[in-house]
This record gives structure tokens, C-alpha cells and sequence, in this order.
């Protein structure tokens, strides 16, 4: 049994309407009937005892984290006072495991990834330990099946050896998100996997990485740390944590650490990042359309996305859309444009419709 964080962020924006502020993608039933949070939690569960888990979410979603995971005890839910990216959210993590068991095995899941095959992923996890048990901060990567611009990828180094029948390597680089050019060659090399941002490690080796790479962020991680549980916990957390600075573990820790390893495993995994994504995922032939949540009449109707809920969604004669149907927000694009669904956010952001996001 390990220890496991799940940060629970983000905003999910292009996956507006649905994914609000205040009932973010991770919440959200993608592709149901679980939402993408409980359907993590579930797939951990073989992995990790409830007690030996922590969610890191925004206050305003504590709440309803702890509603969907019943299982979780209270105080395992971290309600960070403000947004400081997934390096502070783990680092404090951490540090809570290492209170109760200073080298304890420790993964990192995020709340809003698609898993199709679940004992394929806790095959990978069990690998990934066994590197974490030897001293390696590990990453599990998803070999690139097509060239994928919206993910960071990982060169596969030299392989080290073979647990649960999946050979672990040594990372050559982690790389940004390409372009279309760049994806392809990485695709054809066959020496890449994306980026699925899944982690693990022993707790001491990766705060001892902390301190030695981000000490800036070490710090009032450790005075958090220290007073958490006290009558002076929350008072400690709500003031230091606006200080701690803002980034990532990939770009914080993982990139610039030595001792790095990669698992690629191939376990049905997607970041559903966009409407587009979700269609594809979902679909069993590239004519075929979705419905999600809600009653739907579709005549003459290929390749489309319908998403709603209370209301009958009736298609005539189309392709190639999005259709998502809210109380209050009726969205209607083309599947190519699902990215720049995040720039109606902005602009509803300028014009001050806050209501809607």
C-alpha cells in the first residue's frame, strides 16, 4: 500500500459551459456515470487505503470533493486558499505523508484523466514503485500514438529494468508541447511518450529534491507542515501559502532532477482536454455521434457531440458539431474549433458576465 495525493484543479475552460468556476471538470460526470474524480479514486483504491490519501483542491471545492469521495476522511482534503500550481500542492502533500511515514511510497494522480483500463494502469503504478523504492523520481508515460500538440512528451532513455512485465528507462528530456512537425517526428521515432503527469516517489527523496531545487517553495511548505493540525493550522496556511511562488512539478522538480525514470504503459489513458477529444474518445467509428446526459432525436446527424440535460436535443441534417445544452448556455460549434471554445471564456470574462462562468 502507497500513499497518494490527487490534486484536484484547474478550470477546465474548454470544456465550457459545462465545467463552471464553481463545478469544474474533475467534478464533472466525463464520461459518466462517475465523475472524473470519483472515477480516479476508484481506480486507486486497490492501491492506496482511504486514510493514506490527500485531495488538493480549491476551498471553494472542498466541499463537494468531500460530498463525492464519502470514503475520505475530512481531514484529507487540502482547501488551498489560493491557485499555486501543482509544485506546492504536492510539496505540502508530501510533507503530510511524511509526518506519519517519513519513507513512505508516495504517487501523484491527477482528478480529471480518462483511464480505460484500470488494472493496466495499477500494473504500471506497481512498476513505477518499485523504481520509486530504489531512490528514482518516476514518471508513467503513454507511448504517442499520433502527433498530439496540446501534450508534453517524454525522450525514453536507456532501460533500467523490467518489473511487472513493463520495462523502466531513464528519462533523455522531458519536451514542451510541439508543433505539428516536431509531434510527428517524435511519433515516428518511436522513442517518445506523452506526458500523462502521473508520478511517484519515495516522499524523503522527493522533499530532499524540493529543498535542493525549489527552497523557495520548501520553505513555507515546511511551516505549514509543521503547525498543521494545531489551533494555529488554518491561520499558518492562510497566510503563508499566497507567499509560496507558482509551478509546476514538471517544470519545478521533474525536468530538473537527476535521478529520473519513466514507465511507458499503455492503459487506455486521455486528458479530455476539449469537447473534440471527448467526442473521439467516445465514439466507436469516427461517423458515429455522442449523447451525454440528456434525450436526444438525431436525424441525418453524423460525427456530432450532444451534451445536456434536462431538455430533448433534436439534430437535423448536421455533422461535425458540438451541441452542449445548459440551464442557462446553449453552445453550438464545429468539432476542429472545440480548442478556442476557451476564448469565448475570455471574452465573457472582459464583458463581465461572470453569471456564466
Amino acid at each position: 500500500m502507497m500513499w497518494a495525493v490527487i490534486p484536484a484543479g484547474g478550470s477546465g475552460t474548454r470544456l465550457w459551459p459545462a465545467s463552471r468556476r464553481n463545478r469544474p471538470k474533475f467534478l464533472l460526470p466525463l464520461p459518466g456515470p462517475q465523475s472524473m474524480l470519483q472515477a480516479t479514486w476508484e481506480r486507486l483504491r486497490p492501491l492506496v487505503a482511504p486514510q493514506h490519501c490527500f485531495v488538493v483542491t480549491g476551498a471553494t471545492h472542498a466541499a463537494a470533493v468531500r460530498e463525492q469521495l464519502c470514503e475520505l476522511p475530512a481531514e484529507r482534503v487540502i482547501a488551498e486558499p489560493v491557485p499555486r500550481g501543482t509544485g506546492p500542492a504536492i510539496g505540502l502533500a508530501a510533507f503530510l505523508v511524511a509526518r506519519h511515514a517519513p519513507q513512505a511510497l508516495m504517487g501523484s494522480f491527477a482528478a480529471d484523466h480518462f483511464v480505460a483500463e484500470p488494472e493496466a494502469f495499477r500494473r504500471a503504478v506497481r512498476a513505477g514503485l518499485r523504481a520509486a523504492s530504489e531512490g528514482y523520481l518516476v514518471t508513467i508515460g503513454v507511448p504517442a500514438r499520433y502527433p498530439e500538440t496540446g501534450y508534453g512528451y517524454i525522450r525514453i532513455g536507456e532501460p533500467l529494468f523490467t518489473a511487472e512485465d513493463l520495462t523502466v528507462h531513464r528519462v533523455s528530456q522531458f519536451k514542451e508541447k510541439p508543433d505539428r512537425k516536431t509531434a510527428e517526428a517524435y511519433v515516428r521515432s518511436g522513442e517518445y511518450c506523452w506526458n500523462a503527469s502521473m508520478f511517484l516517489w519515495r516522499v524523503d527523496v522527493f522533499l530532499e529534491a524540493l529543498r535542493e531545487l525549489l527552497p523557495d517553495v520548501h520553505a513555507p511548505l515546511a511551516a505549514i507542515a509543521a503547525c498543521w493540525g494545531t489551533p494555529e493550522g488554518q491561520r499558518c496556511l492562510e497566510e503563508l501559502w499566497p507567499t509560496v511562488p507558482e509551478v509546476t512539478i514538471d517544470h519545478g522538480i521533474m525536468e530538473r532532477a537527476s535521478e529520473v525514470a519513466v514507465v511507458p504503459a499503455e492503459f487506455g489513458w486521455a486528458d479530455l482536454g476539449d469537447w473534440h477529444g471527448l467526442a473521439e474518445l467516445l465514439a466507436d467509428d469516427a461517423d458515429d455521434s455522442v449523447v451525454l446526459g440528456c434525450e436526444h432525436l438525431g436525424l441525418d446527424t453524423r460525427a456530432t457531440l450532444i451534451y445536456g440535460g434536462r431538455r430533448l436535443v433534436v439534430t437535423l441534417g448536421v455533422e461535425d458539431l458540438v451541441v452542449v445544452d445548459t440551464d442557462d448556455v446553449l453552445l453550438v460549434a464545429h468539432r476542429s474549433r472545440a480548442q478556442e471554445v476557451r476564448e469565448i471564456v475570455r471574452q465573457l470574462e472582459q464583458l463581465g458576465r461572470h453569471d456564466l462562468l
